[in-house]
């Protein structure tokens, strides 16, 4: 693999309407129609009242920084270019936890309590992935 041959993600039924809301540059996010739960990874049924009630709603997309690391060439060597980048868990005002890029800010500096919002980066004509960046006051 070259570096510029990376592996798109995996588009599945269950998750095909995240990835479309990304391409149109929004932040869709699976919730319950009777506990009003948000969850991710999304399914056929809410993980907390089992309902089949699922819809996908625009989600704010604004957040804290949990938990994050540095991805050094070490581990990636066909993603050398890349490399270094920061990937964090975001917790979500809207109750669910993302893993994502952060963008905007240094590798070096980031620290767990960070306020990020979603951007979403065109990779090609037909993926659009979404990271974070610093959220801007």
């Amino acid at each position: 693999m070259s570096v510029y041959e990376k592996p798109a993600p995996r588009i599945n039924p269950d998750n095909a309407r995240f990835w479309e809301s990304a391409h149109e540059g929004v932040l869709r996010l699976p919730r319950c129609g009777d506990c009003a739960t948000w969850h991710w990874p999304p399914g056929p049924v809410c993980p907390n009242c089992f309902s089949e009630r699922i819809g996908w709603e625009a989600a704010q997309g604004h957040g804290t920084v949990s938990t994050w690391t540095v991805v050094h060439q070490d581990w990636f060597p066909a993603f050398k270019a890349d490399i270094p980048y920061a990937v964090a868990q975001i917790e979500l005002a809207e109750g669910v936890r993302l893993t994502a890029d952060i963008v905007d800010y240094p590798a070096d500096t980031l620290g767990v309590g960070l306020p990020v919002e979603v951007v979403f980066d065109s990779v090609t004509e037909t993926l659009t992935l979404p990271r974070f960046r610093p959220l801007r006051g």
